[in-house]
């Protein structure tokens, strides 16, 4: 086959069952590409869109010949269910797609969507697209880890590879090693199965970093079995769930690719899952209480540190302008504090409106409305300095969105008292310190910095907050881990943490 036709596709939500329902435009708002667009924006060098979606691309690129079909990639922030005539729009064009022959399929998706109407999105596109090509074209698929595996996206795909870091600085390998496999399978190198093994493990995310850790020690267990076994794996990959979708497919996945020996995938698959339940009371964390961070914030002669606004994470849901962290910082006198980042489009576009230097009273979440997702952003005052303002065009600099292009928005800095607050319009979790730079801020100089933002900061700034200056705080939010205050409808119980005394061993 000198050149494969390869379909390119993918839609891209994590969703918090209990956020706001995602609509066509908030995915407008970050992609809704196709056609000769995609591929360009795809091979540009510093990409809009998703990495392991450009990594692809470039992967085909450098191995061979290869006719790329670009039909439809979708991507939203996190955000609640996708709604119903946004996913079928969606589905209706990549089937329309297929029409045409095609030799192979690649998937860009998260994993954890849900859809108004729909508790396995994941699954049912990739069944419709099964459909449409037939059985014996090759399906291939990346995922974030935190996807909620169904057995419906298991047995559709050919080959499922998951992210192997948390915070997500392997995108471009991912997307590479899908490519790479993609080829071995189309030279009839591979004819691999798919094994997937559920846990009654549903940690929260704060619970599912990969540095060290329970989590991390999986991942790396899991990849020298696959380097032992001689060729005989072509990928092992662990989900750790999001339990925040509330869905029948949480828990821990473990997924493992044979290259053709699916007895081979099974007994892996089985032996890391034992694994995983025998360190399952290490997958809980304890948060710092608010008056601790405030505490902390006001000591005199320690390290500076960062904080975790671990209920109000954007990359999880979260509205990202919550101010129970902000208000209790302020009221205690707090300064030499970088606090990002607050999305709140009314603030940002008062701030450009007013100009630089302008003293006011900034009202945050003035048009907080009463729905159930909004019920923690509540109003906040204070006098503040406007002393920067921009556009929100940037290119990420450290971490996860490192090489990105992102529109933040109109963005404000507006300094409170000792507080530094970056507002922006975009809602989007502060994983990288150009939130900061791009206002002319030097992180080195901060005593304390706060972020929205559950774990994927940690990467952004390792240079200046080791893990042990790193502090989770237990704030109220849409992302709150703690996880016996959320009313779970559709998780299967019982589940651990949830449930000490659930029992489990392999089918």
């Amino acid at each position: 086959m000198t050149s494969p036709r390869v379909a390119l596709m993918g839609m891209i939500l994590e969703s918090n069952r209990y956020a706001k329902p995602a609509s066509k435009a908030d995915f407008d708002s970050l992609t809704w590409m196709g056609g000769n667009a995609l591929m360009a924006e795809a091979r540009s060098n510093t990409p809009s869109l998703a990495q392991e979606f450009a990594a692809f691309v470039r992967g085909m690129d450098a191995t061979g010949p290869w006719t790329p079909l670009p039909l439809l990639l979708a991507a939203c922030h996190p955000h609640g269910p996708v709604e119903e005539a946004v996913f079928e729009e969606y589905s209706e064009a990549i089937v329309k797609g297929l029409s045409q022959p095609v030799d192979a399929v690649y998937l860009c998706h998260h994993g954890a969507m849900v859809a108004t109407h729909l508790d396995d999105p994941d699954g049912e596109l990739a069944r419709r697209v099964r459909a449409a090509v037939g059985p014996d074209v090759p399906i291939v698929q990346t995922l974030d880890l935190h996807g909620n595996i169904s057995d419906m996206m298991c047995d559709n795909a050919d080959l499922i590879v998951g992210y192997r870091t948390n915070p997500h600085v392997d995108f471009i390998e991912r997307g590479e090693e899908v490519a790479f496999s993609l080829r071995r399978i189309l030279a009839g190198q591979a004819s691999p199965k798919v094994v997937h093994v559920k846990l009654p493990l549903a940690p929260a995310s704060v619970a599912l970093l990969t540095a060290d850790g329970p989590y991390g020690e999986l991942i790396d267990y899991g990849q020298r079995r696959q380097a032992e076994l001689r060729g005989q794996i072509l990928n092992v990959s662990i989900f750790g769930n999001f339990v925040f979708s509330d869905t029948p497919y949480n828990g821990l996945s473990v997924v493992v690719t044979a290259r053709r020996d699916r007895e081979v995938a099974q007994a892996l698959a089985n032996e890391i899952a034992v694994k995983a339940w025998d360190m399952r009371h290490r997958f809980v964390r304890t948060l710092t209480p608010i008056a601790e961070a405030v505490r902390l914030a006001k000591a005199e002669g320690r390290a500076p540190v960062i904080f975790s606004d671990a209920g109000d994470n954007p990359g999880g849901g979260g509205s990202g302008r919550t101010t129970e962290l902000l208000a209790a910082l302020h009221a205690a006198g707090a300064d030499g504090v970088y606090y990002g980042s607050f999305a709140d489009p009314e603030l940002a576009e008062e701030a450009h409106r007013l100009g630089a230097g302008t003293t006011f009273t900034a009202r945050f979440n003035r048009s907080a409305g009463s729905n159930t997702w909004e019920q923690w952003d509540r109003p906040f005052e204070a006098e503040a300095t406007i002393s920067g303002l921009h556009d929100g065009e940037v290119i990420g600099h450290l971490g996860m969105t490192a090489g990105r292009r992102m529109h933040l928005g109109p963005s404000a800095r507006l300094i409170i008292g000792g507080i530094e607050v970056i507002v922006i319009t975009d809602r989007t979790q502060t994983a990288d310190p150009i939130f900061f730079e791009m206002f002319g801020l030097d992180v080195a100089d901060a005593r304390t910095i706060v972020v929205k933002s559950r774990g994927h900061f940690r990467a952004g700034f390792l240079p200046w907050f080791p893990p042990e200056n790193v502090y989770e705080v237990d704030t109220g939010g849409l992302t709150s881990p703690v996880l016996d205050r959320w009313p779970f409808e559709w998780l299967i119980r019982p589940s651990f943490p949830l449930d000490p005394d659930t029992v489990w061993q392999p089918a």
